[in-house]
């Protein structure tokens, strides 16, 4: 877990980066979010089913990774359930324990929400500079290891 400085160890400088970064990847997950206006699923809906990728989830994770709590979480996929996205199944590392993970046609709904998400973004990048795609190119791992220290 990190250990987090108060806002006095923090050079002014740092601390206006963090602002800028935050707020720019706050506009991008709304304009993100919108992106999927024309689908079928809700952007909360998706969200859901692309945790679920893998081996699944725990109903505490989807909750957290959510930022809402467990009875909000169990409402989505409720949702999920009756729509065919999902299933909860015994978790096998803990009896107690349940995980949701994608049925067959959860997966088709997320590689077409991708591949809708993907296409529109292309268009995006198409319009920047070389040099521009290259910068962003080269932020993507810098991107990956703050994703990562945030996720431990």
């Amino acid at each position: 877990m990190l250990g987090y400085l108060t806002m006095n160890d923090v050079d002014p400088k740092l601390q206006e980066l963090a602002s800028g970064f935050r707020e720019a990847l706050r506009h991008s997950v709304y304009l993100v979010r919108r992106l999927d206006a024309d689908g079928d699923l809700s952007a909360a809906q998706l969200s859901t089913l692309k945790m679920l990728l893998g081996e699944g989830q725990r109903v505490g994770e989807i909750a957290r990774n959510l930022g809402v709590r467990v009875p909000s979480a169990t409402e989505q996929i409720i949702k999920l359930e009756r729509a065919g996205l999902a299933r909860r199944e015994p978790d096998p590392s803990d009896s107690r324990a349940v995980r949701v993970i994608l049925t067959p046609e959860g997966r088709a709904a997320v590689d077409s929400a991708n591949k809708r998400r993907n296409q529109v973004m292309a268009q995006i990048l198409s319009t920047l500079t070389d040099q521009d795609r290259k910068a962003l190119a080269d932020a993507l791992p810098v991107i990956d290891k703050i994703n990562a220290s945030l996720q431990n």
